[in-house]
């Protein structure tokens, strides 16, 4: 059976000292300090430690040969997004991050889809890498849960969307610059709270703003099983209903009918809560994630699926049918 791993990082082994160069911020650099491991270091800072198949791509292809699985999507880690920076620093940021990820796929395209990052924080130059990630053979970009606290709605990204669209480009929105991380560092919070929230505002804001109501043939996947949004769809309807004042001010279309409108990843890490997310949206709008190769995300890729014995269909479904739509792509590709 064909399985795709639809939400994957990877960075390249060397970056350059983004800080010292531009003379300004906290950029993530790599400092290689032990073999088969280096520290993600933000300015001066200690941010994570990552271990080599963060960046190695033929151990990231026998490890996934483990789980029976052939291909990986493969998008840089949110931190490198540097929306908070000036906009040609980013570009230049985002190109060489896109051009690693442009090679990675020309030289294993059986294992390997890329998605793009852009400068989202400026719309032109933002457009601009989208049709160069395009020409160099990504299928779509990653793009942040909110830019520098500006919901995905506002007006000025509505053109990158139009342009997604337009180019068939698809588009993975991950949790990043948490609402409250500052305020709530104990326990992970940022990690177990922030990001499922962060991802049902991305969806709200989407939905409530018209997005995918002007932009029908907009792909669209949502990182972590959507974050809290399926789980609290019932809450969310019931504000449109009874504070239509408040909520439906953009688009007067309720949320409920975006359902199966828009991919999920498989990430919950329970089937009772997957069944409950496939009954919402169906199997064909749920993509195999598994945020590899974080401890947070489904390291055994997908087991828990295959475990909970859901029915042959559903599991092609997830496991590749979803993706090969969401990213626009022919399962021939990989056979």
């Amino acid at each position: 059976m064909l399985k795709i791993d639809s939400h994957t990082h990877i960075l390249p082994k060397k970056m350059p000292n983004w800080s010292e160069k531009f003379g300004y911020g906290d950029f993530i650099y790599l400092q290689h300090h032990k073999k088969g491991f280096a520290k993600m270091m933000r300015g001066n800072q200690f941010f994570r430690e990552i271990k080599e198949n963060c960046w190695n791509a033929e151990l990231r292809i026998k490890e996934y040969e483990q789980f029976h699985t052939q291909v990986q999507v493969v998008c840089t880690i949110p931190v490198m997004f540097s929306y908070w920076s000036k906009p040609a620093d980013c570009l230049e940021i985002s190109k060489y991050l896109n051009d690693h990820i442009a090679k990675l796929v020309a030289k294993y395209p059986r294992n390997y889809v890329g998605l793009g990052t852009l400068p989202m924080q400026d719309t032109e130059l933002a457009i601009e890498e989208l049709n160069r990630c395009k020409k160099n053979g990504l299928q779509g970009v990653q793009i942040g849960s909110n830019i520098n606290d500006e919901n995905l709605n506002e007006e000025r990204f509505y053109s990158i969307f139009e342009a997604c669209e337009r180019l068939s480009m698809a588009v993975l929105v991950h949790p990043w610059n948490m609402m409250g991380e500052k305020k709530m560092p104990r326990y992970w919070l940022p990690w177990l709270v922030g990001m499922p929230a962060e991802t049902t505002r991305a969806i709200c804001s989407m939905i409530f703003g018209g997005i995918f109501e002007r932009l029908p043939a907009l792909r669209v996947n949502f990182a972590h099983a959507g974050g809290s949004f399926l789980s609290t769809i019932g809450r969310i309807q019931q504000g449109f209903d009874c504070r239509p004042d408040l909520v439906a001010i953009d688009n007067p279309v309720e949320p409920r009918k975006y359902l199966g409108k828009f991919w999920v990843d498989s990430i919950t890490h329970d089937a009772l809560m997957l069944e409950y997310v496939i009954k919402l949206v169906g199997a064909k709008r749920v993509t195999l994630g598994s945020d590899y190769p974080f401890p947070l995300g489904d390291l055994e890729i997908g087991k828990f699926i295959e475990d909970a014995e859901f029915p042959k269909k559903v599991i092609e479904d997830i496991f590749a049918n979803a993706t090969l739509e969401w990213l626009n792509l022919p399962k021939i590709r990989f056979q």
